[in-house]
């Protein structure tokens, strides 16, 4: 009878967490093996042979000792990479996080109930808390079900990480900070904190223990509004979050100095489930066009977001939504989980509140007032002015591609995933004449703490079908040849890097291992072949499949000669956020998208002709 009630019972949410497995260490021979592999496309037959020496030399040398060690570090660690990937990738990262490291993107909920309108944001923006706060409950109380890959159940620790979280600066290294807890494990803040025209406030989102209402979030959220167009616009200390890592340190210590209250409506802030941003912007956008809505998402006021924060949801003036999260604490499938579930919520209910409109005796929301002095304000003043530079400097496409999705690519028995990414390749081999080393994002959440591993798409069969489809001398038979050997190279590295057989975190371990070890840097990394392949964070193409929902996002380059691509993909269409910098003239987002969506096509063509 236990057992028969054990089947019944849901899963629950952190179940399975002690019975992950551990993290695994490649072999340091198929490490190797695989990296040579993927820097050939980069490479002269010069060039090569020089590098296949120094792997020779690695193998049988220092290689050997770096992974024996790393071998040791594993046996004692169920996941070996966690926090030096954190530290590498994050938290020791100098350059601004608000505009280079986070995400950013477009709330979905205007492709079915709700289109932009006038004077509709406050009301949506309560029923849209309402329903975040539903999805922050099941977390607590573990009754969101566990993820998985078929049967595998897949690491939910990110999951603690969307409320409660954030990222707090440091002088040589960041820390992040989660105040989350479930209900067997105590008492988890549950206050919300709203930024509006500079100012911060503050109400809890619980009232006698129960969720506010839709009517009575819209209450609070009324005052707050009601009080910044009456009165003078504030501060906007939360710019300080947009700054360089460091000097927002130094910044966030002398605030702390002039006030010991300031460090306590930092912690506010710091703790609280989320932050909504009442943005005074009408971006408006269509589902063919996100274009307006993806820029005021990732690049818009800097003194109504709180950069550091693990969710800030924004409301626009116009009805529509966006975020903007720290990338540190969790990866994007997590957010994109819960504005999936968000979606729909808001889509099931028609966008409307059906329950009580009575709104309870609650306390009014509380303005955290800052103390500042002229060092700060200049502070302030400085970080505003190198945010805006940056962000006039980065160019934002998101255009959907209508012509055909997921349902035609898999009609032709050919994975969607990769069918976008060899598009991408040809795309831009057509607009630079040359290969664009690429990372895409392969999760290990099979594995205990598990994160990404990268997949590298520019594969030297990759390079062949891109060839062949230039060159008008080619024909049919050839171009699907080499089409079919790509998909092929492609699936077969996805999932060897999603059960831990990747390359490029292993070797990034071993490099630690040396550095931590005091050793000299082995020459496998001083190699140009090293970060000409992408490399150390130098990959042309940053991209990522964030799903087959209505839920997308952008990042920012990681190279200054690059471009961030992340994709969707539905039945119908593939929606597209491309990014790149204006100040690269080699670079233009809208150009390699035009080039994108020819591919597309070409790629279908091909697949079809060859079914004939």
């Amino acid at each position: 009878m236990a057992s028969r009630l054990a089947e019944i019972a849901p899963e629950r949410t952190f179940q399975y967490q002690n019975i992950l497995p551990p993290l695994p260490v490649p072999t340091l021979e198929s490490t190797l093996s695989k990296y040579l592999d993927a820097v050939r496309p980069f490479a002269s037959e010069k060039e090569f042979r020089s590098t296949v020496d120094i792997i020779r030399k690695f193998r049988e040398g220092v290689g050997k000792d770096l992974h024996q060690k790393l071998l040791q570090r594993a046996e004692s660690k169920r996941n070996w990479l966690e926090e030096w990937w954190l530290d590498t990738a994050y938290l020791e990262v100098r350059m601004p996080s608000q505009l280079n490291v986070n995400f950013g993107g477009p709330g979905p909920y205007l492709e079915h109930v709700w289109p932009p309108a006038e004077g509709v944001a406050l009301q949506r923006a309560s029923i849209i808390t309402w329903h975040t706060l539903q999805y922050w409950n099941l977390l607590c109380t573990e009754r969101l079900a566990p993820q998985k890959a078929g049967k595998t159940p897949w690491d939910m620790d990110q999951f603690r990480m969307l409320f409660c979280t954030c990222k707090v600066p440091g002088v040589k290294k960041d820390t992040i900070r989660n105040y989350f807890k479930t209900e067997s494990e105590g008492p988890c803040p549950s206050h919300l904190v709203v930024m509006c025209r500079g100012r911060i406030f503050t109400f809890d989102a619980l009232f006698d223990g129960q969720i506010l209402t839709p009517p009575e979030i819209l209450r609070q959220l009324s005052y707050v509004k009601q009080c910044c167009e009456r009165e003078r616009e504030g501060d906007g200390v939360s710019a300080l979050t947009s700054e360089e890592r460091s000097r927002w340190a130094k910044a966030r210590e002398h605030l702390i100095s002039i006030d010991l209250h300031n460090k306590t409506i930092l912690e506010t802030i710091e703790s609280s489930l989320f932050v909504l941003s009442l943005d005074e912007t009408k971006p408006y956008s269509t589902p063919e066009n996100y274009t307006n809505l993806t820029a005021a998402a990732l690049t818009g006021d800097p003194t109504i977001r709180w950069g550091d924060k693990s969710y800030n949801s924004i409301v626009f003036e116009d009805g529509t939504f966006g975020s903007t999260c720290d990338h540190a604490p969790y990866d994007a499938m997590v957010l994109v989980s819960m504005c999936w579930y968000l979606d729909e919520q808001i889509r099931a209910a028609e966008g409307q509140w059906k329950g009580s409109d009575e709104v309870r005796q609650l306390p009014l929301p509380e303005e955290l007032l800052f103390t500042v002095d002229e060092k700060v304000v200049s502070d302030i003043n400085h970080a505003k002015q190198q945010y805006l530079e940056s962000t006039q400097d980065l160019q934002i496409v998101c255009y959907a591609f209508t012509a055909f999705g997921k349902k035609a690519i898999k009609e032709k028995k050919l994975h969607p995933d990769t069918f976008v990414q060899l598009a991408m390749q040809l795309a831009y081999y057509k607009k630079h004449k040359k290969p664009g080393s690429c990372y895409e994002t392969a999760t290990t959440r099979r594995f205990y703490h598990g994160r990404t591993e990268t997949m590298r798409p520019c594969t030297q069969e990759a390079m062949t079908w891109c060839r062949a489809m230039t060159d008008p001398t080619c024909d049919v038979s050839v171009r699907r040849k080499a089409m079919l050997s790509a998909f092929e190279k492609h699936n077969k590295l996805m999932s060897e890097a999603q059960e831990g057989n990747g390359f490029d975190r292993h070797l990034l371990g071993m490099y630690l291992i040396a550095k931590e070890a005091g050793l000299p840097t082995p020459q496998l990394f001083t190699d140009p072949l090293y970060s000409r392949s992408g490399s150390g964070g130098n990959f042309v193409l940053s991209s990522s499949l964030v799903g087959y929902t209505t839920v997308l996002g952008a990042v920012a380059p990681m190279v200054k000669q690059g471009y961030g691509f992340f994709y969707r993909i539905r039945d119908d269409r593939i929606v597209i956020s491309v990014t790149a910098w204006k100040s690269c003239h080699e670079t233009d987002a809208a150009v390699l998208f035009n080039h994108f969506s020819s591919s597309l096509h070409e790629l279908l063509h091909l697949a079809t002709m060859s079914q004939l």
